[in-house]
């Protein structure tokens, strides 16, 4: 497979947003984009070189060879089940949690799994070549095309099969959404209590370094792993009209304290 393949992308939310640049600055032009709302579709070609909007989801006279499925994970099956392709397509989704074989409703024999362990929101800045890419397809000159593209624009190319996406995808919400909520929870303490919430910044830019260095386990610390009760005790207090917030804190606590167990 050749790394000019041209591509079509479908959506033009935050994924597409990063990922259509990246391919066309490693010399893959992309020459459509299709979203829902051609406003989006028009903000995001207007970063590109010289893609079209597609007014819709036929596609079998476009000269792209690769479509790529950068769009929520709930409109992914009925996009396969609508999309028309020309003849020898590849496409792909960049999911994390959707199976491979949703693609299968598609008129292409030629499907697979294009997904960018990132976060990506269209505001902030993204180094693409750090990010890891996930990919999985259905026949082998599918997996050869879509390693490329992959190999192209990250130094960090990993197969994976559904379930084991799966399972990374779940630890990535950990890693990632659930800690963003509970930044989010306390910047909502902080400002209930007239505290900038940007004095934390630094005790979560440390943390987050820290863990990545010696690992979570080694830089585990506070009340609960150490089992300081009077200062656990103060928190619920503090805590005690807020049911919600004081069933996430006891959870948690509990569960550092048992992890930790026998220390």
């Amino acid at each position: 497979m050749e790394v000019s393949l041209p591509v079509t992308i479908v959506g033009a939310g935050n994924v597409a947003w990063h990922l259509a640049p990246a391919l066309e600055n490693v010399g893959y032009p992309v020459k459509e984009v299709y979203a829902r709302k051609t406003t989006a579709a028009s903000r995001l070609v207007k970063r590109l070189y010289a893609a079209d909007i597609a007014e819709d989801l036929d596609f079998s006279q476009s000269p792209s060879r690769v479509f790529i499925l950068a769009v929520s994970d709930s409109a992914i099956e009925s996009i396969a089940q609508e999309i028309v392709l020309p003849d020898e397509a590849i496409l792909a989704h960049t999911s994390g949690s959707i199976p491979m074989e949703i693609l299968s409703f598609a008129a292409t024999e030629n499907y697979g799994v294009f997904y960018p362990l990132q976060t990506f929101t269209s505001r902030r800045r993204i180094e693409i070549e750090s990010v890891p890419f996930c990919i999985e397809a259905s026949n082998e000159g599918t997996r050869e095309a879509l390693l490329a593209l992959a190999g192209s624009v990250s130094g960090k190319v990993v197969e994976m099969n559904s379930e084991n996406r799966k399972v990374l995808h779940l630890a990535a919400v950990f890693a990632n959404n659930f800690t963003n909520h509970m930044m989010k929870i306390s910047s909502d303490i902080m400002e209930a209590h007239g505290f900038a919430p940007d004095l934390l910044y630094p005790l979560l830019s440390e943390t987050i370094n820290k863990l990545m260095s010696i690992g979570p386990e080694e830089a585990q610390t506070g009340p609960a792993r150490r089992r300081d009760y009077r200062t656990l005790d103060k928190h619920v207090e503090l805590l005690r009209e807020n049911e919600d917030l004081l069933r996430i804190y006891r959870t948690i606590s509990q569960h550092i304290a048992d992890t930790y167990l026998d220390e």
